[in-house]
């Protein structure tokens, strides 16, 4: 057995850094600029500490990222952070069980051959240029995030995006084989998958949260209309330009994928007429989003979770026939299933033991004398970072009403801190933890965590130098004034 020096070196920085922050004598407690007082107790304190165990293991990859999620169910009752039935109980979360319904149905559609027929009529619209290919599936990916959560759009098109790869490495080897066209088309997926959710309120769940929260602390009410009124020009400028950094960062291999547009006519031919399980199939994922989308206008449909649409879905498919064990057992990627598990485990941690509060409060108190732009920066950069890490709702839950309070005293307008919190919240761009298709674009194999990490460097910049132009620009052209009124 061999040991990778580099691994034990971030295996060891990682576990340092929870013994480290276990150890530390407690700490001063973060004061609100109403005076509320919030201490770190000592179960918040190794919070943190696993936080950033979690973070080093994760991007380093230092042990598989599925194991790095168990280690956080161990962790926490070791260390008297929570109780292994809390710790353990979150690994089955609705919202695991619902990425677990969505790969159910991405399995489905590619199995049954929707993925492929999908695909081929997809390039005999975008032609052979590996450039324009890339702009098509980013436009496909953020479209389809306005009326459906991201987390189901990525499990729609991964399969879809898999196939256009399998003819792009027709003469290249394996699938699997990283290429720069790959990196930029799965990364690239995951990214335009959260640029398309904030545009509407559909987009996820994050969006009505948020409004929910400003219209309790500020009593005006955001409708559908006034949200993507604000949003939705933001979120395609986004589509747009992270296609154009992608291209400079992961610019493809070739220009042209010669003959494409006939190889797909061709192979769409080969499928023949849509069969009758694929009607069906069609049918049962339609009727599952058609319950998501509805779930916005119909009020009896809001109790039900939004996970059991598509595990009904999959029930339906293994009844049926269409999905065995052997699909269960081998085709899930239950590395990313366990990722996740992990994610909302430690999320909930940091908020039952009100670390994540207590970080919010010292972050942004720190910046209640600074410029208002420096503020409504410091905002955006908060909620990037802890929805990278915490339920994007959780980072919205804790964030928003303590900025909303601060932005009085400054004279900032309350609505770009929504609308600027809510673009932040939605494009997670360091960790795959931070979203699930960033999780479900690394089941693709053509990039590592730290590929994926370096690359959201320079996006995250982009989506925070979008805002000071939006700030100064479009906002204020349709009537939001950066300050208060």
């Amino acid at each position: 057995m061999t040991l990778d020096k580099k691994n034990i070196f971030f295996l060891l920085l990682g576990f340092g850094l929870l013994l480290l922050f276990h150890f530390l004598p407690p700490f001063s407690p973060a004061v609100d600029p109403g005076g509320k007082s919030f201490a770190l107790s000592p179960a918040g304190k190794s919070a943190i500490g696993l936080f950033l165990l979690a973070g080093v293991w994760w991007v380093f990859e230092a042990i598989p990222i599925g194991v790095t999620s168990i280690a956080i169910g161990i962790l926490q009752p070791l260390f008297m952070i929570r109780p292994a039935k809390e710790a353990m109980r979150d690994f089955m979360d609705p919202t695991v069980m619902f990425i677990f319904g969505s790969l159910l149905v991405g399995l489905t559609f590619t199995k049954v051959g929707l993925t492929k027929r999908i695909a081929y009529k997809m390039l005999l619209v975008v032609g052979e240029n590996t450039n324009i290919i890339l702009l098509g599936c980013f436009v496909v990916t953020a479209a389809l995030t306005h009326i459906m959560a991201h987390t189901a759009v990525a499990a729609t098109v991964i399969p879809i995006f898999l196939t256009i790869l399998a003819l792009y490495n027709e003469d290249r080897g394996s699938l699997a084989k990283p290429t720069k066209f790959g990196k930029a088309l799965f990364i690239g997926m995951a990214y335009t998958a959260g640029a398309g959710s904030i545009c509407t309120l559909m987009g996820g769940a994050r969006n009505p949260a948020a409004v929910g929260f400003f219209k309790e602390f500020t009593g005006t009410d955001i409708t559908f209309i006034d949200f993507s009124l604000h949003l939705l020009p933001f979120g395609w400028v986004m589509v747009v330009l992270l296609w154009l950094l992608l291209l400079l960062i992961y610019k493809p291999e070739k220009k042209s994928i010669p003959g494409l547009k006939e190889r797909a006519a061709d192979l769409y031919r080969q499928l023949g007429p849509i069969t009758k399980e694929e009607i069906y199939v069609l049918v049962v994922v339609a009727g599952g989003l058609s319950i998501l989308v509805l779930q916005s206008f119909i009020p009896a449909l809001k109790g039900i979770d939004r996970s059991i649409p598509l595990l009904l879905a999959g029930l339906l498919f293994f009844a049926t026939g269409i999905l065995d064990v052997q699909d269960l057992e081998k085709k899930i990627p239950w590395n990313i299933i366990f990722l996740f598990s992990g994610a909302m485990s430690i999320g909930f941690a940091l908020w039952q033991t009100g670390a994540a509060q207590w970080m919010a409060v010292k972050w942004l108190s720190l910046l209640q004398g600074a410029p208002w732009l420096f503020f409504v920066l410091g905002v955006a950069v908060l909620v990037s970072i802890m929805t990278n890490f915490i339920m994007n709702v959780a980072a919205i839950a804790i964030t928003l009403p303590v900025a909303l309070v601060i932005a009085q005293y400054l004279g900032v307008s309350s609505q770009l801190i929504l609308y600027s919190a809510v673009a932040a919240s939605g494009m997670p761009f360091l960790l795959l933890i931070g979203a699930a298709p960033n999780a479900m674009a690394y089941e693709s194999r053509q990039f590592s965590t730290g590929e994926f990490f370096a690359t959201g460097i320079p996006a995250t910049l982009l989506l925070l130098a979008i805002t000071v132009i939006f700030t100064f620009t479009f906002w204020p052209l349709i009537g939001m004034t950066p300050l208060a009124k």
